[in-house]
């Protein structure tokens, strides 16, 4: 039986190197089921040019997969994308083409924890301020400041939307003794109860947050949701954290709620155009922290989410439903057949 094939995009001035070596990773699930096939491209329209015979193509942080490329693809039945946000695939078009796209929610979650719990310490002890303190001398400067700041123990974290990274960072946040409330209308209470945070509305979350993490996919429901309206209705002692994704907040507005005093601060490991442009006021701002979109970035984040990403295409192409699916409304379209997992494995109620 002939291989299936697997096409990913690369640049036309990327080195040549044996498929078998370069892919490693990805065909460690797909080797005995599928070929990589390179297609040189540098535009969405060379890339839609060369995948009219794929089965499926495997992208993350390359060319945006429009309706051309779409409907270029003749014999495809997946798109894997190798991280969370699938921003760069028309999901729309794929689901109408029958196409199944998945992703790698749950690689690096405990990382991007980790960062938000950091952008979060930084912002509670003014580390920034600190640093700049104990560099210029002002060595007697530091502590009259910390000693207006609230203590972490006791804080409100409020957290939109409540997946995956937000479970763990609740978790974190814990330990700090900080209390935990939520708004995500796509999670039960009882989902959120069982880990100790407090189900709230979107107005409430805004009124009660001292520190306000945002962990929700971007989306026309979510797009700028943080602006003028939200900052105006924050505490104006709140402090907004994004490892998410940039336009989920109105970076001109933050700029002028920031400037206003509508809130204390921004850490922000996304923005809205990335990289910004070196006048981006946000970058000079001392109440905010800015780290260049890097919160998964771990020794261990890039191997794992190219092999997983080739486990769910080998799924697929297996005709079995992959373990992750951000389009289940294409499931009439196809036909894969639904696995269990062995019940060792499974948590209760899911």
């Amino acid at each position: 039986m002939a291989k299936k094939k697997v096409g990913i995009q690369l640049p036309k001035q990327a080195q040549n190197q044996a498929v078998e070596s370069r892919w490693s990773l990805e065909l460690e699930a797909l080797h005995d089921i599928a070929d990589i096939i390179e297609i040189r491209a540098d535009t969405p329209q060379e890339f839609a040019a060369g995948v009219g015979d794929v089965d499926a193509i495997i992208t993350s942080w390359g060319l945006r997969i429009d309706k051309q490329v779409i409907q270029a693809l003749e014999k495809a039945v997946v798109i894997g994308v190798g991280s969370v946000g699938v921003d760069m695939v028309n999901i729309e078009a794929a689901t109408a083409a029958g196409l199944v796209v998945t992703n790698v929610p749950d690689v690096f979650i405990e990382e991007v924890a980790d960062h938000t719990l950091s952008l979060l310490l930084d912002m509670a002890r003014r580390t920034p301020t600190m640093v700049r303190m104990a560099r210029d001398g002002d060595w007697y400067e530091g502590r009259p400041l910390l000693s207006k700041v609230p203590r972490l123990f006791g804080q409100t974290l409020g957290l939109y939307a409540f997946g995956n990274v937000a479970h763990c960072t609740a978790r974190r946040a814990k330990a700090f003794g900080m209390h935990l409330i939520a708004h995500d209308p796509y999670v039960s209470e009882l989902e959120m109860t069982k880990e100790g945070v407090e189900p709230v509305g979107f107005n409430e979350l805004l009124e009660r947050s001292d520190y306000l993490s945002i962990h929700s996919p971007h989306n026309q429901e979510t797009e700028h949701v943080f602006s003028t309206e939200a900052f105006n209705t924050m505490k104006s002692s709140a402090v907004i954290i994004n490892t998410a994704r940039g336009p989920i907040i109105d970076e001109s507005a933050l700029v002028k709620a920031l400037e206003q005093r509508k809130i204390a601060g921004a850490a922000l490991d996304v923005l809205e155009k990335e990289p910004p442009k070196l006048d981006n006021p946000l970058l000079s701002m001392e109440n905010v922290i800015i780290t260049p979109h890097v919160a998964s970035a771990t020794s261990r984040m890039r191997p794992e989410t190219r092999r997983r990403v080739g486990r769910e295409v080998a799924l697929v192409l297996r005709g079995k439903w992959p373990m992750s699916c951000v389009n289940p409304t294409v499931l009439p379209k196809v036909t894969l057949e639904r696995w269990q997992p062995y019940p060792m494995n499974r948590g209760p109620n899911r």
